[in-house]
């Protein structure tokens, strides 16, 4: 009798990507196109899979313009959220279901959403913006994998999957132009197999000038990157049964931080103090006459600053191994290593924020910072099957080193009246000339064992599955703060911690194309330290348990799919994130607190995905994620007040709709590509329960693809696109912290963007 492994590789016939479905060509309608996903560590149907999935592929990726995983922020997958960290490219806050780190920007903090390329976990959020190279398709699991996929994985999984040697020669060029002075190009060459070898390579580059000028003479603007991706693969395959995957890759993304804005002056309606002196009790300091307060998209600064570009490097090495021992059993081994260097400029508020303004005095806070990273991992595996089991068993090690300092020098200077200021001695934003508010040092050594079965018993005519697995986790971390506010400290955390994260499905398959499934499962978030405190406290993990039951169906053969899931989730010790923005000196310093708040963290939600084939030509897509959150009151660090706090950048409702036209012309193929995406207001900071705007993003795509250039096997694709095509403006990120000193201050979204772009396949 047939394992769920084996009888969905004898039916993967009738399964496709809820973001973008393939089209048949022209005649009999024949339902919507397969798709196999690697969630469980094998090769399976998306649609038998008893996971909520959401699956990204390549097609989708192009009709959206996705070059960066910054480019998904518009909402593509509901149930996915992806923001800057503060307002800068350098790092990427990436959430799903509700569990959404504030600041995981630092050596000893971990993300609650774990990011894989290829198998390999990316251990820190910098770095994420960069291009992405030759992907196949980006698999997003929401909910708790635990199991399978290990620590720091309690919201979930983004697992980016890029595109194997073939072993025949190809080549794929594209370039383009767009507004902004922007452009980009790319090449991917499958070589022509060289005896047992194969070989791939693959390049990017992607430029856009600054959305937002910045006046200062010779100084980057604001939202501007400049990036270069170069991946290569070398694959060894002596017999049917053994394949060796070298690949390395290396990316360079320069990069500025999206512009804050000043979105209000004295909401509180204080009295005007005086520019100069002691500020009376209950006063505000007036607004210099230059600064602008805005509620829309400003397109220039009103006040130019030293900016630089931020530096992004990104370097990797993997070695994947597999062998075939017979056809029920494969090892694979995962070898990688892998490193990150940061060094962040980030002088986006100008006099938008704090200090406020005093007569002759200095301004505008330069965030300067570094951070280098590196980690190896090894990971072994072995999934086969037997008559009525599939399994997979796995060893897993990880070791991590990390480092970052900081520095918060003003580079202007305020004239007596607010009505000029001059640009100071860049000497203090030197490295090694910098006052530094912060340096520190962190390593991680993670040990784990894992291993997962579904057994199909004789009953029901093989169409129940008992899936129930576990993983042991050990993590030993420690970490140095060795410096603060300028000074040698010898500040220490040390913690160890050990977790079993177990998990139980039952999926039956109720009827052809209704596959139902329940589902416990576990995850959770390792502990740390953070840097940005002044005495360095610890704080502890926190942990998940997940209920959720699900229906992925299929209709009217195959040419209707709605997918369901509802989940509830109970976390506790969750991670609360307290700021404070004070002067130091000449300058202002942000120092950040953790957290464990008490009690349970209650997450619930529902997330709904439905594709319809309407004729060959014609596919609709929609996806529905509502998500409700309530964590216990937590007692506030610096002031010692319970006060209610927030799960950021989560909104209860968010939702994304498509449509994807396509017809046979010039003997090639007329494509429409047309998506909206809606998010509701939402918090962007764990502390306050002011939020951000709500969203309404549009993206539109022409194609006129695989035209054929002469006689030649050469086709050529022209493509006109656009993203926020109606050049919607929202408040993504507001921070209410000088409300009472000077006002809100916020970061819009990206306007409107569009280009042509040429694409050629041999």
């Amino acid at each position: 009798m047939p394992t769920l492994a084996q009888a969905q590789t004898q039916t993967q016939t009738h399964n496709q990507t809820i973001i973008a479905p393939e089209m048949t060509p022209a005649g009999p309608a024949t339902g919507l196109e397969d798709v196999v996903v690697t969630a469980t560590k094998r090769e399976t149907s998306l649609q038998r899979t008893p996971i909520a999935i959401t699956v990204v592929n390549s097609e989708a990726l192009e009709n959206r313009q996705v070059k960066s995983l910054m480019d998904l922020a518009d909402g593509a997958v509901p149930g996915l959220r992806i923001a800057t960290f503060e307002a800068r490219q350098s790092a990427l806050t990436i959430g799903i279901r509700g569990i959404v780190p504030l600041d995981a920007n630092q050596p000893a903090r971990e993300q609650g959403v774990g990011v894989y390329i290829d198998g390999v976990y990316l251990g820190r959020q910098h770095g994420l913006a960069a291009a992405l190279l030759d992907v196949e398709r980006i698999e997003v699991l929401r909910g708790p994998q635990g199991t399978l996929f290990g620590r720091n994985t309690e919201g979930g999984a983004l697992s980016i999957v890029t595109r194997e040697p073939t072993g025949v020669f190809g080549m794929r060029t594209t370039a383009g132009i767009s507004n902004y002075s922007g452009y980009n190009s790319d090449i991917h060459v499958d070589f022509p197999r060289v005896g047992d070898f194969s070989f791939k390579v693959d390049a990017a580059l992607q430029h856009q000038d600054a959305t937002t000028s910045n006046p200062l003479p010779g100084q980057t603007g604001f939202n501007f990157f400049d990036r270069h991706g170069l991946h290569a693969v070398v694959r060894w395959q002596p017999t049917d049964r053994f394949t060796a995957d070298l690949s390395g890759d290396v990316s360079r993304d320069e990069n500025s931080p999206f512009y804050s804005q000043l979105l209000s002056y004295n909401p509180n309606s204080r009295p005007i103090g005086p520019a100069t002196g002691p500020l009376p009790s209950g006063q505000i300091r007036p607004l210099p006459p230059i600064v602008q307060v805005r509620t829309d998209r400003m397109d220039a600064a009103d006040i130019g600053v030293p900016q630089k570009p931020s530096v992004d490097i990104t370097r990797g090495l993997a070695l994947n191994l597999k062998y075939k021992v017979n056809d029920n059993l494969e090892l694979r081994s995962i070898t990688a290593y892998r490193e990150v260097d940061v060094e962040q400029w980030d002088n986006v508020g100008g006099a938008h924020r704090v200090p406020a303004f005093v007569a002759d005095s200095n301004f505008s806070r330069y965030s300067l910072a570094g951070l280098w990273q590196h980690q190896f991992s090894q990971e072994f595996q072995a999934v086969g099957n037997t008559d009525r089991f599939d399994y997979v068993a796995g060893l897993y090690y990880y070791r991590e080193n990390a480092s970052d300092d900081a520095a918060t020098p003003s580079t202007n200077h305020w004239n007596a009246t607010g009505t000029a200021y001059t640009i100071n001695d860049p000497t203090p934003t030197i490295r090694g000339f910098r006052s530094l508010d912060r340096a520190s040092r962190a390593e991680s050594t993670s040990y784990a064992a894992y291993g997962q079965f579904t057994w199909t018993p004789a009953i029901l005519d093989d169409t129940l599955h008992i899936i129930a697995g576990g993983r042991y986790t050990h993590d030993d971390k420690s970490g140095e703060l060795y410096i603060v506010n300028n000074v040698a400290t010898n500040l220490t955390f040390d913690q160890r911690s050990s977790r079993f994260n177990p998990t139980v499905t039952l999926a039956w398959e109720a009827a052809e194309g209704i596959n139902l499934y329940a589902k416990y499962a576990t995850g959770y978030r390792a502990g740390g330290a953070s840097s940005r405190s002044l005495t360095y406290r610890a704080f502890g993990p926190e942990d998940v348990k997940s209920y959720e039951i699900g229906a992925k169906t299929d209709f009217l053969d195959h040419r209707l799919r709605v997918n369901a899931a509802a989940y509830m989730m109970d976390r506790t010790g969750s991670q609360i994130d307290f700021s404070l923005v004070t002067p130091v000196g000449a300058s202002t310093r942000n120092t950040l607190e953790t957290i464990n708040a008490p009690g349970t963290t209650k997450i619930k939600g529902v997330e709904l995905e439905a594709t319809a084939q309407l004729t060959d030509a014609l596919t609709l897509s929609g996806s529905y994620a509502y998500t409700d959150t309530e964590v216990p009151p937590t007692a506030n660090p610096f002031t010692s007040i319970i006060q209610p706090v927030f799960i950021v950048f989560t909104p209860k409702n968010a939702y994304s709709v498509a449509v994807d036209y396509g017809v046979p012309v010039m003997n090639g193929t007329f494509k429409v590509h047309l998506d909206a995406n809606y998010a509701d207001a939402t918090q962007t900071f764990d502390s306050t329960p002011v939020t951000n705007d709500s969203s309404f993003i549009v993206n539109g795509r022409l194609t006129l693809a695989d035209m054929p250039l002469n006689d030649s096997d050469a086709r050529l694709s022209v493509a006109l696109w656009s993203r926020n095509l109606l050049n919607e403006e929202h408040v993504y990120r507001r921070d209410p912290a000088n409300r009472a000193t000077l006002g809100d201050y916020g970061n819009f979204n990206a306007p409107r963007t569009f280009g042509l772009e040429a694409t050629v396949r041999y």
